[in-house]
């Protein structure tokens, strides 16, 4: 008898001593959401992003994508997150801003030129603080900040040639302080406005125009209550996917690294699709009707898109960031 118990002894001595990587193959399934529209590049961007996560985990780690803010609104999901929920969100710095103030300078006015400055923020190292910060004492976990928009311009139904163009003229702005007070700086009122309202708020004439992207002109058929397409360029509009850092942190290494990966390739690919759907949105409201304005004064503008940084004691970071792309760039 001694004998069988001792078998049975090993036998359950060995089943628990598996019991460890049992667990590290639980199933977890992220719900992420964004406010953009089921035809736009980016919803698209993210369900390879999903498709290519639950490839490389065998299914062990599963994005369930949501459009069109299904979950909730944004300022919403954010909360929800920093309680820990497997909740993620499409978002901005400017919004991440209000946890860690500097990180708003992302999209502030004329802080980057190109897509690939953008991709090269994930290499900075205050960028790096600053999204560390995020985790740490705001349970924001960063996961990749490489989907890019394009360039941010204000359609409106006047010409917008010079910051003096914009007195008078109310802007809608999301509600985050580097979006206001860069508005503010150009030259215009800016009104807080949920992206979906847009539409409604100009036949209403509760705004008098809005700082956007070519493809959501078009996706949200604007041209049919705006006429001017004004290329001010005042912001190359980068976003953030973030999700709770203490959900990231449950995670399996391995499937943080995948996660992070392959966030960054469909978000750099996502990014080069939609500079194409840019062009392509601009014919678009070209032969809607719309009058698109080229003839604008930059240095003006640029100039003026300072004041934003200074109101909000933000030149100092600007200038850091700066340095340290400049250093990345000549390496």
């Amino acid at each position: 008898m001694r004998p069988l118990k001792a078998l049975l002894a090993a036998s359950t001595a060995l089943s628990l001593a598996f019991a460890g990587p049992a667990i590290a193959q639980d199933n977890f399934v992220l719900r992420f959401n964004h406010v953009l529209g089921p035809s736009e590049p980016f919803h698209q961007g993210f369900l390879k992003w999903a498709d290519r996560v639950n490839e490389r985990t065998d299914g062990g780690l599963k994005i369930e994508v949501f459009h069109s803010a299904q979950l909730g609104v944004e300022e919403d999901i954010i909360e929800q997150l920093r309680q820990g929920a497997a909740v993620g969100q499409n978002t901005d710095s400017a919004r991440l801003g209000n946890y860690v103030p500097n990180i708003a300078i992302v999209n502030g006015p004329y802080f980057i030129d190109s897509i690939q400055q953008a991709f090269d923020l994930a290499e900075l190292p205050t960028i790096q603080k600053w999204e560390d910060e995020l985790a740490d004492q705001h349970g924001l976990k960063v996961v990749c900040s490489d989907w890019v928009q394009g360039f941010r311009n204000f359609y409106t139904n006047k010409p917008i040639r010079h910051p003096d163009d914009l007195a008078g003229q109310r802007i809608r702005t999301p509600p985050a302080p580097i979006w206001q007070e860069s508005v503010r700086a150009l030259g215009a009122e800016p009104v807080a406005m949920a992206f979906g309202d847009v539409y409604p708020g100009l036949q209403q004439q509760a705004i008098d125009g809005a700082g956007l992207v070519y493809p959501n002109i078009t996706a949200a058929k604007l041209y049919e209550v705006l006429d001017y397409a004004n290329e001010t360029k005042h912001i190359m509009l980068v976003n953030f996917q973030v999700v709770s850092a203490e959900w990231f942190k449950s995670l399996p290494e391995d499937y943080q690294t995948i996660l992070v990966e392959e966030c960054r390739a469909a978000g750099q690919a996502t990014s080069h699709i939609l500079a194409e759907a840019t062009e392509t949105a601009k014919k678009t409201v070209q032969e809607q009707g719309m009058t698109i304005v080229t003839d604008i004064d930059m240095e003006a503008f640029r100039e003026a898109g300072n004041a934003a940084y200074e109101v909000l004691g933000l030149t100092e970071a600007v200038e850091t960031v700066r340095a340290e792309m400049a250093a990345h760039n000549k390496n």
